[in-house]
């Protein structure tokens, strides 16, 4: 594979590109320009954030000195007002903007938090220095471990006992790590790089180079340890999937085509929604992705509150091989890596139908660069089938409605995993939380085998999925914030349990079954799991609003698939994302209480977010509630989802019980019959 001359040449060129990348220095703070950006005024509140105002608020702070020629900006977001302002705010009113930064000096290993008002005039409300936390990882990091690792003398002679004497043909993936057991590197901020064999091609995650991972440290700006524990042969599958490389394709099938020749639905103004009764706001938040706001539905004239607040609080994906160079293979994609800002643009006709409308959204890069992705979130109405029918058979008569969804869609990749998150609307009240997960899976290689193995005679801890490729057994784990204001702030929670009753004078024919429903009166009680014995659910109501059969009005939570934790309680990355001990947790509000692992789950080490601030046990009898739903995916990867994975589906159901008084789809007027 070539001469070592050759190998070091390329090295020290790579080197130089890397180094001039990862470790640039400017020589003085840049000059803010004269003027600075202005956004147009926005109308509400909650309207989504442009790059204009996440321009100003970065230059406010270089501009008052807080930042220097080493700070990185990881983070960058709205800072959302109360929801007292929310409730006072009118429209006209002057509209207050804040921007929540994350700043990182790197020279100084230490974090800042900022709250910058870029409504005029300008400031700079708070700076803040956050102790003994590391901020997400960003590309710069990446950028900087990539140049260290590429210039130590080990990492190169264990590439090249592997044959590898190329460096531009290896991918180098670079991960959070955890905390570090070595006293002598707490605090510092560490990172993982391990390589994968690309060759000349595109394809990055196909051919794993086994047994070889560098601990980096960022903060001393060295590569601290090669781990290397044998060599493997590296796999010899490319892992293709594009048009060219698969064979000969099937015919192309028709198109099928939904077309709206009176329009849409649904009306867009800004980021605020309305279709079919609801209303709400949508925008992509630089963490957490795609956020509602102010979810409510139209009874009758009436507007009523359902949530204040919904989105995608943390995600865990744990890996199941116990081997040293994977055991601590945990991603928190929102936390550690953040996830809005890692969008992937979505192609009409492709990853969503030709009649989506489209948002952008906004982000701040770790130079403080403001951002601007196209397509960031799809909107679009799709076939929702029979939304309910009845056909009397004596009178041959039919009467039925046909549905539609409203679907707010977004897409991310987090290097080798994509993912898409959709919101579902419907005409009966009901919403759907839905996750997509496709992309390529973690593969691990192993020597290749000889002979036919029996299908039961799998890896333990993973699945052949090509050649000398095994895919490793892991789950995802995704926390979804809810914070329900249902007919208002004031809710409280049960849970629906149903059960056979005991065979006796209750149950003579021994059909009887019963749902009770138990009252979650504190932070306590309400740390629940599933049960599919008991057809487990959960009910938020509103105990001061009553329906008119004399209900309390209320939504349920319910759970579709669903996977409890594999990895012992002990286990680190368990502690750390002491999110997953549970399906379903509850807490009274509190504004800063926004992701269930914590605000810096990057190198945590455990006991931070829903753990911690559950302890002191409020109560939940009629307060302003927040429900936290972890909805748990275990993969035991199939041949069928190499080299590029079909699309796993996921979700739960929000679903009206006693909102209404009768089925609020009734009004739908019926569809022109068509002929046969």
């Amino acid at each position: 594979m070539g001469d070592t001359p050759r190998f070091i040449w390329l090295l020290g060129t790579l080197m130089l590109g890397g180094l001039s990348c990862a470790g640039e220095r400017h020589s003085a703070v840049p000059t803010p320009p004269a003027r600075e950006p202005q956004a147009p005024p926005p109308s509400h509140p909650l309207e989504a954030f442009s790059t204009a105002e996440y321009e100003q608020a970065i230059q406010l702070l270089r501009g008052q000195g807080h930042v220097n020629e080493s700070t990185s900006f990881p983070l960058v977001t709205p800072w959302e007002p109360s929801k007292q302002e929310l409730e006072r705010f009118q429209p006209g009113d002057p509209v207050q903007r804040r921007v929540f930064v994350v700043a990182y000096d790197s020279a100084r290993n230490e974090t800042f938090e900022a709250v910058v008002r870029v409504t005029p005039p300008g400031a700079v409300e708070r700076w803040t220095r956050v102790p003994g936390v590391q901020p997400p990882l960003s590309m710069q990091d990446f950028d900087k471990a990539k140049g260290l690792v590429w210039q130590d003398a080990q990492w190169r002679a264990a590439l090249l006992r592997r044959g590898v004497t190329d460096p531009h043909t290896v991918y180098l993936d670079t991960w959070a790590m955890g905390p570090s057991p070595d006293p002598q590197l707490k605090g510092h901020r560490l990172v993982k790089s391990l390589p994968f064999f690309k060759g000349d091609t595109i394809y990055s995650y196909a051919r794993p180079v086994e047994g070889l991972l560098a601990l980096v440290d960022l903060t001393a700006q060295k590569v601290v340890e090669v781990i290397d524990r044998g060599e493997v042969p590296i796999p010899q599958g490319v892992g293709a999937y594009d048009e060219q490389a698969v064979g000969p394709l099937r015919a192309r099938p028709h198109p099928v085509v939904l077309t709206q020749p009176e329009g849409a639905n649904f009306t867009l103004t800004g980021n605020e929604v309305r279709w079919q009764n609801w209303r709400f706001r949508v925008e992509v938040h630089p963490r957490e992705g795609p956020v509602l706001h102010q979810v409510t539905y139209t009874d009758q004239g009436r507007e009523r509150k359902i949530l204040h607040r919904l989105s995608l609080s943390e995600m865990l994906v744990p890996y199941g091989d116990p081997q040293d160079t994977w055991s601590w293979r945990s991603a928190f994609d929102v936390g550690e890596y953040t996830f809005g800002d890692k969008t992937s643009p979505l192609d009409p006709g492709i990853d969503v139908p030709s009649n989506a409308t489209f948002l952008s959204s906004a982000h701040v890069d770790p130079s403080g660069k403001a951002q601007e992705t196209p397509r960031a979130l799809a909107l679009y109405e799709r076939d929702g089938g029979v939304l309910w029918k009845h056909y009397d058979a004596h009178l041959k008569h039919n009467e039925s409605r046909r549905g539609i969804e409203l679907v707010v869609s977004f897409g991310v990749v987090i290097e080798n995993y994509d993912y898409m998150l959709n919101y579902l609307f419907k005409q009966d009240g009901s919403l759907d939380v839905q996750v997509v997960l496709t992309g390529i899976m973690l593969a691990k290689a192993v020597p290749p085998q000889t002979g036919q193995a029996p299908h039961a005679e799998h890896e333990a801890y993973g699945h052949k999925v090509a050649e000398g490729v095994v895919a490793v057994h892991h789950q995802h784990f995704f926390s979804f914030r809810l914070d329900f204001d249902v007919d208002g702030l004031r809710n409280s929670l049960l849970e629906m349990n149903t059960s056979s009753l005991p065979a006796g004078p209750a149950n003579p024919a021994g059909n009887a079954f019963s749902m009770r429903m138990e009252p979650l009166r504190t932070e306590t009680q309400a740390q629940r799991d599933m049960s599919l014995a008991h057809a487990r659910r959960w009910l938020i109501i509103n105990p001061n609003e009553r329906n008119a059969l004399g209900h309390p009005t209320g939504y349920a939570l319910i759970p579709g698939e669903n996977s409890p934790p594999f990895a012992l309680p002990e286990n680190l990355s368990r502690r750390r994302a002491g999110f997953i001990d549970h399906a379903f947790w509850a807490t009274r509000y509190a504004p800063e209480e926004l992701n269930a692992a914590g605000p810096y789950p990057n190198q945590s080490q455990g006991g931070d977010g829903l753990p911690s601030w559950v302890k002191d046990d409020q109560p939940l009898v009629n307060e302003d509630v927040v429900v936290w739903y972890t909805l748990g995916v275990t993969h035991t990867p199939r041949p069928e989802e190499w080299p590029v994975m079909p699309t796993a589906h996921a979700g739960f159901k929000l679903l009206p019980v006693g909102f209404f008084t009768r089925n609020p789809a009734l009004d739908l007027p019926m569809a022109p019959r068509m002929s046969p």
